[in-house]
């Protein structure tokens, strides 16, 4: 099931988010995170959702290995923005599920992820760091600010900003600010050439970075945006197939397709985040050319628990459980149908069997196992329901979700201190740093000192507030 959370970004890319960078949304993937909550925001919607974490992670995977990076050093993360972006902080790649949900075959998004992973491979991010640290001057910072009005004032057809943008664009020096944005250009250029690099080492299509800027560059047009190529962060659209295109088709995997299981994969991935993010509505607009699609099947019968009707739901996923009986996912999508119809018993079985058929071992799939147990009411379910939620939390310490099934739990037991120190950790993880401090004070007044969940509590007390 997919759920959502903020995520803070370091001040570094808060900055650039409010700045050029922010102009590509309509054109190219950014290096940095575009705002995703409103101009002023400092934080990013994440998304988690099992089935589409282990999807995204087998497409970037080898693409990974061949970049010379650590699997397990680098993580991917989903942001709940329906554009089509994608950016990179520190070793994590920001996917945007809008991306996930335009791209109708995998091969555009391992292409996006190509791209994404030659920027980490380049250490393009840190280099960025120093060019921007060369441009000290406030003026610069300003023009930059000034870009992002104008570009993103064009594309969304709002004047007033773009002329705004115009006005602090003015203030700056015309030369630093073409210099950072050549500087970026150039660093866009490379990510392409080695995603393509890194595309054909895998034996895999570069086809789908073609269509990716075909659809940027569409997009450009009907926006009816006159924009200036040198006073942009990246190439043109137009400019980046021109420069790509012959490369790519000289691979002898240019016209290779994407294997039909993997495609379905892709399909019930958008199924499901169109019946998230738009319902029953979205779900038949991504396939109107193929209304008996699993992944429409998929994406109707979420959004038909979505809208409240369970049984029928119910009835729509066992009819997907008896095509796919190993799928996981179906299973853990008839869990929540089940929770949804006060069935936690039942919901548990379904958890439970979606954990032992998850090849992947989810710690989502077994938080909500354990979370259903609790929900029975059954007092020899407790202990299992702890069990099974602290296993989940050891491989996912950063969710705050988990820890909330745990403060529940640990409350129905009647252990109200192991309670708060769970509601200090789903505080803490929230980013809600203050009312973290307050459960866990609350919680170390009855721990014993020294012990390790004392520690833990002292660890949250002692926390800056950001």
């Amino acid at each position: 099931m997919m759920s959502v959370r903020t995520f803070s970004l370091p001040r570094f890319l808060v900055a650039l988010s409010r700045g050029a960078l922010v102009t590509m949304t309509t054109a190219a993937l950014c290096i940095a995170p575009v705002s995703v909550a409103g101009a002023q925001s400092s934080s990013v919607p994440i998304v988690r959702d099992a089935e589409i974490e282990a999807l995204v992670t087998d497409y970037a995977a080898p693409i990974i290995k061949t970049a010379g990076l650590s699997r397990n050093a680098i993580r991917i993360v989903l942001v709940n923005n329906s554009s089509f972006n994608a950016f990179v902080d520190g070793r994590r790649i920001f996917v945007n599920t809008g991306a996930l949900l335009q791209a109708e075959t995998p091969n555009e998004i391992i292409g996006v992820l190509a791209h994404e992973t030659g920027h980490l491979a380049g250490g393009h991010e840190f280099k960025l760091r120093e060019q921007l640290a060369a441009a000290k001057t406030l003026a610069v910072v300003t023009s930059l600010l000034g870009l992002g009005a104008v570009v993103g004032g064009a594309a969304g057809g709002a004047s007033g900003l773009s002329k705004a943008g115009m006005g602090i664009t003015m203030g700056g020096p015309e030369a630093a600010m073409r210099n950072l944005l050549n500087y970026q250009r150039t660093e866009e250029m490379a990510a392409d050439r080695s995603a393509i690099t890194y595309l054909a080492n895998t034996g895999q299509s570069a086809k789908g970075m073609l269509t990716t800027f075909e659809r940027f560059s569409n997009a450009l047009a009907l926006s009816g945006s006159n924009i200036d190529p040198y006073r942009i962060s990246h190439p043109m659209p137009r400019e980046r197939i021109a420069n790509l295109e012959t490369l790519a088709r000289s691979s002898p995997y240019f016209d290779k397709p994407d294997s039909p299981a993997l495609q379905q994969r892709h399909d019930l991935m958008r199924g499901k985040i169109a019946a998230y993010t738009g319902g029953g509505a979205s779900v038949l607009r991504t396939f109107r050319k193929d209304p008996r699609n699993i992944g429409a099947r998929y994406g109707d019968a979420i959004a038909t628990y979505l809208n409240g009707s369970s049984q029928s739901a119910l009835s729509k996923i066992d009819v997907l459980i008896k095509e796919q009986p190993k799928n996981p996912y179906f299973q853990e999508i008839r869990g929540e149908i089940l929770l949804k119809q006060n069935k936690a018993s039942d919901a548990a079985k379904a958890f439970q069997k979606a954990n032992a058929l998850d090849s992947r071992k989810s710690s989502l799939i077994r938080m909500s196992y354990g979370r259903a147990l609790m929900l029975s009411g059954t007092p020899a379910n407790l202990q299992a329901s702890i069990k099974e939620i602290k296993a989940g939390i050891a491989s996912d310490r950063e969710y705050p979700t988990g820890y909330g099934y745990l403060a529940q739990a640990y409350a129905q037991m009647g252990d109200m201190v192991r309670s708060d120190l769970a509601s200090a950790e789903q505080k803490y993880y929230s980013g809600k740093i203050q009312d973290a401090q307050i459960f866990a004070i609350r919680a170390q007044r009855s721990l014993k000192s020294g012990t390790p969940e004392w520690i833990q509590a002292q660890d949250i007390i002692s926390a800056k507030r950001k």
